[in-house]
């Protein structure tokens, strides 16, 4: 692979995800998934590989695995200089400190705020900050940009030139993520979406699934989305008597799989926050009302 992203050629958002294998996405960007399908990671977890003018950067190397740490660095046509994490869930950035064994490279993100749920390895060399810019190459740059909901410590990086958007799981094509707080935040989840509307965005590029064409589209169905189910939560609670997290559940998410009740739980236990903090919910003794 050669192709520079000095030709600035758009990103092509009909590609198929094949785990394993480099496809190019732009001039200059490759996505690489890797093979960890699953309920919650889809076909696998997408890396991405940004060659500005031969200097080499990978976004999320994904979890341990070392046929997919060997296929990044295979993949590179040039040394890789930096390693960038959107968020260090352990589907994302385990693969960190592999890949920098083996390359040198530096590890750029942020630290974990919870310990539940994050991969305790990654420490990054540099942490980053809203609106940093993160040199690439010769004239390009990644601008930084701190989403916190999903998790606190999350970040989506914009490649302006192509107006190329890394999501991380902000957004992911073709379903929901979910918030668990304390570390996700509802509140914060919205207010991310709203800040992205406000970005000049071609494309979005997830961490699960395919590119997202549309991305202000996009935004704006996820926001819908979201709060018709903050109006169901409210809905629920003004069923009776104050109501149990998994009773709110049943009524909320009445076809829910019973092998999907516990993440319910805590999207729901999110969007009660949210309200409380509006004024629209009270909780007592574990229970909840209107």
């Amino acid at each position: 692979m050669n192709s520079q992203l000095c030709t600035r050629r758009p990103a092509t958002a009909d590609l198929p995800i094949r785990p394993g294998e480099p496809m190019q996405i732009a001039a200059g960007v490759w996505r690489l998934t890797c093979r960890n399908p699953g309920a919650m990671t889809g076909p696998g977890t997408n890396s991405y590989l940004i060659d500005a003018c031969g200097t080499w950067t990978v976004i999320d190397p994904g979890p341990m695995h070392p046929e997919h740490v060997q296929a990044l660095c295979a993949a590179a046509a040039g040394p890789i200089g930096q390693i960038l994490v959107t968020h260090s869930h352990p589907d994302h950035s385990p693969a960190a400190v592999a890949l920098r064994a083996l390359t040198g490279a530096r590890l750029l993100g942020r630290s974990g705020a919870h310990a539940r749920g994050h991969d305790r390895t990654f420490v990054p060399d540099q942490e980053l900050s809203d609106g940093q810019s993160v040199p690439l190459g010769p004239g390009t740059v990644l601008r930084v940009i701190h989403t916190p909901g999903h998790a606190a410590n999350h970040l989506c990086y914009l490649l302006a030139p192509l107006r190329l958007l890394f999501t991380g799981d902000h957004i992911i094509q073709g379903s929901t993520v979910v918030i668990d707080p304390p570390d996700g935040n509802m509140s914060d989840y919205f207010a991310s979406l709203e800040r992205l509307l406000r970005e000049d965005l071609a494309v979005l590029a997830p961490g699960h699934g395919t590119l997202i064409e549309q991305p202000h589209a996009a935004l704006r169905a996820l926001i819908a989305h979201r709060l018709q189910r903050e109006a169901q939560v409210l809905a629920a609670l003004c069923t009776g008597r104050p109501a149990s997290l998994s009773e709110l559940v049943d009524r909320v998410y009445r076809d829910l799989p019973a092998t999907l009740h516990r993440l319910a739980e805590r999207s729901v236990l999110a969007h009660l926050l949210r309200l409380e903090a509006a004024g629209c919910a009270r909780r007592y003794r574990g229970r909840w009302r209107s």
